[in-house]
């Protein structure tokens, strides 16, 4: 099994000045790759990911373009591929038309077995040298990639991927349903409840007087330049803080029980409501979701997706009664049917249980 393990790594100055080169010729690459193809197709033809190779390599011994050999030939080969998979994303409907790299954008560049050497915990990259990587796990296998990042705040990453077969856990014979909400990031089926810790809210004065000090400075100026990355570091605290929580969260529910049943929400749409996109984006019900979806591949458990469209807020998990309508500022309501009390997210954790193990058609 494919496993990306991503660490923190600290460059040296010299090594910091040729990473910024190759992420510069990195970035280069994809940009004229994407023009090309871009412009091609506007023409009526198709390049792919051989024809654009050929076309690099042509570039390359043009006068004007002999930089490009300045770096290792293998990132600028995987920004191609990078490309094609892009592309390929694209036609299959699973993404947006590629778009054009920025300098102030995270930059990356990825390296195949012939470009590095991992020896006892040591990383070396071609043309770079051994880095100082901070590893927070061990692994047995050797990488197969290695991609090197560097965020908006200037921080540096590695990113390994290797073919490791993770540790399972334990089966516990136990079965649950959670309903994700913004009140409460979760509600399960057994009455407990997760606490949205909403992490926009907690940084967005720092932010938002952050963002105003660079709004008064002059782009593209010294102090606007470290402004800007104080603004990043604010943003990427924000995010860490918000996936470690969702991290440990959902460690813990793929710990305990053995097979997890969710909605399959429509987090695209749902966050098209002006009035709730931002706390349904501070929440993040769909990287919720996809993490319990890989950590129950990973530890031999299981994830049934619910409906979207299954009632499991209207309807009564003790006798079955649909309500015609429940808006959302109805968070507690009584049976008709059975006279039964109900906390709406736990009845809808309840019955997205129910459906998952059978009990409800």
């Amino acid at each position: 099994m494919k496993v990306r393990y991503t660490f923190r790594c600290y460059p040296t100055d010299t090594q910091a000045q040729e990473l910024s080169r190759v992420f510069g010729h990195t970035r280069f690459t994809w940009n004229w790759a994407l023009r090309l193809r871009t412009d091609a197709w506007a023409n009526g033809e198709r390049i792919n990911y051989n024809q654009s190779s050929a076309a690099l390599t042509a570039l390359k011994k043009t006068p004007e373009h002999q930089w490009l050999n300045e770096v290792s030939c293998v990132p600028l080969q995987q920004s191609l591929r990078n490309l094609q998979t892009a592309f390929g994303n694209f036609f299959a409907g699973r993404a947006k038309y590629p778009r054009f790299k920025s300098k102030r954008d995270r930059q990356s560049a990825e390296y195949t077995t012939s470009a590095f050497k991992y020896t006892n915990s040591v990383l070396s990259l071609a043309k770079i040298g051994k880095l100082k990587v901070r590893w927070s796990r061990s692994f047995t296998s050797q990488p197969t990639t290695v991609t090197i990042s560097k965020t908006g705040a200037g921080r540096y990453y590695v990113s390994l991927v290797l073919d490791e077969t993770p540790q399972t856990f334990a089966k516990t014979g136990e079965s649950i349903g959670v309903d994700l909400g913004i009140n409460r990031l979760a509600t399960l089926s057994n009455g407990e409840r997760i606490a949205n810790l909403r992490f926009t809210r907690k940084y967005e004065t720092k932010l938002a007087k952050a963002q105003k000090s660079l709004s008064r400075k002059t782009k593209g100026s010294g102090r606007w330049n470290r402004q800007r990355i104080k603004v990043a570091k604010v943003h990427e605290k924000l995010s860490n803080a918000r996936v470690d929580h969702l991290n440990k969260v959902t460690t813990d529910i793929v710990r305990r029980f053995d097979v997890i049943a969710v909605e399959d929400l429509n987090v695209r749409g749902l966050v098209r409501n002006r009035k709730l996109a931002k706390h349904i984006s501070d929440a993040s019900f769909g990287r919720f979701v996809s993490m319990l979806d890989y950590k129950c591949v990973w530890r031999g458990k299981a994830l049934v997706k619910i409906d979207r469209f299954f009632p499991s807020s209207k309807r009564c998990w003790c006798c079955g009664y649909v309500a015609q309508a429940m808006p959302l500022t109805v968070r507690n309501w009584q049976c008709p049917d059975c006279k039964r009390e109900h906390d709406r997210d736990e009845n809808a954790a309840k019955n997205i249980w129910n459906f998952a193990v059978g009990l409800t058609v």
